[in-house]
This record gives C-alpha cells, structure tokens and sequence, in this order.
C-alpha cells in the first residue's frame, strides 16, 4: 500500500498477517540517487558477510514496496543472522538505520527494509522453497492476458 502523510512525504505501510505494523517514511533522499546509495551499501555489506548467491531485483514501478529487492544465502542460521547484523550495523554507519527488520528471532528468513531496498537473507533450502526471485522476475503482463 502506498500513501502520502500530511506534509506530503510518501509512505509505505507494512503489514504482515493482515494485520499493520508500522508505516515507514520513505528514503528523505528520493529519488533514484538514494536508492542507487543504499543498494551501494548493502551489496558492499554482503559481500563483506559471504553472503552466497546474490541477486539483485529492479522493482522500481512494479512495486511501492521499493527500488531493488536483494535476495541472498548465508550458509546456516547463524550466518544468516550474521549476514543481517553486519547489514544493520553497516547501513547505520552509512546513515541509513531506519530500516524496519522481520523474522530475526528464527534465523532461516530475515527480511531487512530501507524503504528503497528490501533485502531477504534465506537459509539456502528456505530459499529453494519460497522461490521469490522467479516470482519478482516474471515479466509483466498485459491486461489483457489477466482473467
């Protein structure tokens, strides 16, 4: 869901089992120049980590969720949350550390949101299974062909 607050800064509402969680202020940058810094600092911060099998998703006008979507392994769930402290700990010294966090008490899905980048850390069987870069990846469809 996307909207626009009172001054009219954009927003994203991020729900998770039907139910609201937070609404998160979009990147004060904007623009393609913020999100083109914060997929800089969070590629640099994986492959500081060995996250495995990085692959990075253009998501910008197929989505209000965010610019990129970045889906990486890391070898066990202890990497896995390590791949996610590093990342946290680095985009706070970059000044990006409002992103929101999901799903790091479990270690084999942790999903990281900048506002412009949304970063999902799989265990690599979790991965397998949830297949989300087939799904982001599909080409767009016509109008027409939807029923």
């Amino acid at each position: 869901m996307f909207c626009h607050s009172e001054k009219g800064k954009a927003l994203t509402t991020v729900h998770a089992k039907g139910k609201t969680l937070a609404v998160v202020p979009k990147s004060p940058e904007r623009g393609a120049d913020a999100a083109a810094r914060a997929l800089h600092a969070v590629l640099t911060s994986l492959e500081d980590s060995k996250a495995e099998d990085i692959v990075t998703i253009d998501i910008a006008g197929k989505s209000a969720l965010g610019d990129f979507m970045v889906v990486v392994s890391g070898r066990s769930s202890r990497h896995v949350m390590a791949i996610s402290d590093h990342l946290l700990s680095d985009l706070k010294d970059e000044g990006l550390g409002s992103a929101r966090v999901e799903g790091q008490e479990g270690g084999d899905w942790i999903l990281i949101d900048t506002g412009d980048v949304i970063v999902h850390v799989f265990r690599p069987e979790i991965r397998e299974f949830y297949n989300i870069e087939k799904m982001w990846a599909a080409p767009d469809m016509d109008e027409e062909t939807v029923h």
